[in-house]
């Protein structure tokens, strides 16, 4: 079979290239069950058929709403098939979103996963007058999605096969609605050419192949996700569910996968729990983790000398080969992507012998722009070269634009807001940037979160914010000062760390965390922290004041988007009294 020109034709690319008995791998009741190629090519060609015999025509957008499980999958490919538009939309959002995403798309039938949801979807479906019908996996108070393959028979696979052969490559495959930090979603389309343009250019970048097992755990409504999932298909490799996010240790254990794709926020979560074990070591053992420590912190990817190489060597049989066991022992690369991370943690699994490579891209570019790799080069503190097919240049201002087969067709129902970021086929990120060595792209900040203060200085938050994260003491940080005096933070305290830490200093730690960040011992800490930290920036940019906060930002407080970065504009609004304080306003 020719290489495939829509994303549907993916798993037929499998079937007659890698046919597997384990294209999909779930573990059920504590068993994982396979998914052969065929079964699920079988079942997908099942949910094509029952969608149109419920009606489903070209043009049609049916949205998926659900955590990661096969049947996303299979309704994903299962829906491209009949010629409509498949409309991910994430499990976790507000009802308010939900409503807008299935009004603005005319969403005419989706598919959830839980009572919770189907509550909420049902709560909305008299003002969505497009709704036909909702169906759920689980077994809930709406229709199970098993009644659409009992419809099957209805309709003959050479329906199916009529409408596939009208579909093109530029056809419209998915409509994806962004997170978005402020306003409302927007509904980003790309075709199928779009999304493949973007596998083919991964393809040289991504160590698998046929017998690779991957874990998978980031939500597929994702565009990065999602797009790796494509690329595994057609590259054969066996796709296994992790549980949860709470499972991941044990899952990744139990599979021994080559590949896993995780965002910075996880990763520093594992570099934490690495570093409070090392904090429990004592004697010889405790000196040769810090070590470790000390040399994985000089590590860079060329230039060091016979003598570090050396002392890298042991450090790596003595230290970080316990690193490589906990993820499982095969892991060749980990794709880091959605957010910037820490140059000191690439540093550190790098040192370990373990590949993390970031990447940057955005969901209106398929989404991947560029990412360090091992063949194509890799560089610490950037985003790496970029894909073969992919172009960019910069703005006077330092914003990057870009060109290529992975470029979005624009925005849903907004002609306007398309019109304001693809300007003469170049697209406007968003993003200010640089090329290191005429050859790596280095992110420096997000344009619209670059603020003035009333000195008329400059502040690149996420930079400051990315550095200070460095802190074992800090869990999460906010930089503000919009047209103040001078810079000041909301800290989120890592409570883990401090409550360990205080135990060691062996003072009281039972206490709750709205009496832990009013202690002075504490404070004092995290100012000491501050001041080190404090030291690499100029003057105007030296966080002068902070307030610590008790309560993590999530996704459900409504301070995170679904892919973990700050609503600043929310941040802000939740606690105006804090920043009032601070700049006695």
């Amino acid at each position: 079979m020719e290489t495939p020109k829509r994303l549907f034709d993916l798993p037929y690319y499998q079937f007659e290239n890698f046919p597997s008995d384990s294209m999909f791998v779930s573990k059920i009741n504590g068993e994982w069950i396979k998914l052969s190629t065929q079964d699920f090519i079988e079942t997908v060609n099942k949910i094509s058929r029952g969608l149109i015999s419920l009606g489903v025509n070209p043009g049609d957008k049916v949205a998926i709403a659900s955590n990661n499980r096969v049947e996303w999958n299979m309704f994903d490919i299962a829906i491209q098939q009949t010629g409509a538009i498949v409309t991910p939309i994430y499990p976790n959002i507000s009802v308010k979103e939900y409503e807008y995403i299935f009004k603005d798309a005319s969403i005419k039938l989706c598919v959830l996963d839980s009572q919770e949801l189907y509550n909420k979807i049902d709560s909305i479906k008299p003002t969505v007058s497009s709704l036909e019908k909702i169906y759920t996996f689980e077994q809930t108070s709406g229709a199970n999605w098993k009644e659409i393959l009992e419809l099957a028979d209805q309709t003959p696979i050479e329906e199916v096969e009529k409408r596939k052969s009208l579909i093109k490559k530029s056809d419209l495959a998915t409509i994806i609605y962004t997170s978005g930090t402020t306003g409302n979603p927007k509904g980003v389309m790309l075709s199928h050419n779009n999304l493949l343009s973007n596998i083919e250019g991964c393809i040289p970048r991504i160590p698998a192949n046929s017998n690779s097992k991957v874990l998978t755990f980031l939500p597929a409504c994702h565009v990065y996700e999602r797009m790796l999932h494509y690329l595994y298909m057609r590259l054969g490799c066996r796709i296994h569910f992790a549980e949860s996010l709470d499972t991941i240790g044990e899952n990744i254990k139990e599979v021994e996968p080559e590949i896993f794709t995780a965002v910075p926020r996880l990763i520093e979560k594992v570099f934490d729990k690495i570093m409070a074990k090392g904090e429990e070591l004592t004697g010889i053992k405790r000196k040769l983790f810090f070590w470790a420590i000390n040399i994985a912190e000089d590590f860079d990817v060329e230039g060091m000398s016979a003598f570090y190489n050396f002392k890298l060597a042991i450090a790596r049989k003595l230290i970080f080969s316990k690193w490589q066991e906990a993820l499982g022992g095969h892991v060749k690369a980990i794709a880091s992507g959605s957010a910037a991370l820490q140059p000191r943690l690439a540093k550190m699994f790098l040192a370990a012998g373990i590949n993390v490579l970031e990447g940057y891209g955005l969901t209106e570019t398929s989404p991947v722009i560029s990412v360090n790799c091992l063949k194509k080069g890799l560089k610490i503190g950037t985003v790496g070269p970029l894909l073969d097919d992919v172009e960019v240049k910069f703005a006077e201002d330092g914003e990057i634009l870009v060109k290529g087969p992975n470029v979005m067709m624009g925005y849903y129902n907004l002609p306007d807001k398309t019109e304001e970021v693809l300007k003469d086929g170049w697209f406007h990120t968003g993003d200010i940037g640089e090329f290191v060595d005429n050859k790596f792209l280095k992110i420096t900040d997000r344009k619209k979160e670059i603020f003035k203060t009333s000195g008329g200085k400059y502040i690149a938050p996420q930079a400051i914010e990315n550095k200070f994260k460095e802190s074992r003491f800090i869990e999460q940080i906010m930089v503000m000062g919009e047209y103040q005096k001078f810079p000041s933070a909301l800290i989120v305290p890592n409570f883990e760390y401090i409550k360990e830490w205080l135990k060691h200093k062996e003072i009281d730690a039972s206490g709750l965390n709205t009496e832990i960040i009013n202690m002075p011992e504490v404070i004092a800490e995290i100012q000491n922290e501050v001041d080190c930290f404090n030291e690499n920036y100029g003057s105007w940019e030296k966080i002068k004041k902070f307030t610590l906060l008790p309560n993590e930002f999530s996704i459900e407080g409504g301070e995170l988007t679904p892919t973990l970065k700050l609503k600043r504009k929310q941040i802000l609004e939740k606690y105006q009294r804090e920043f009032n304080d601070i700049y006695n306003c």
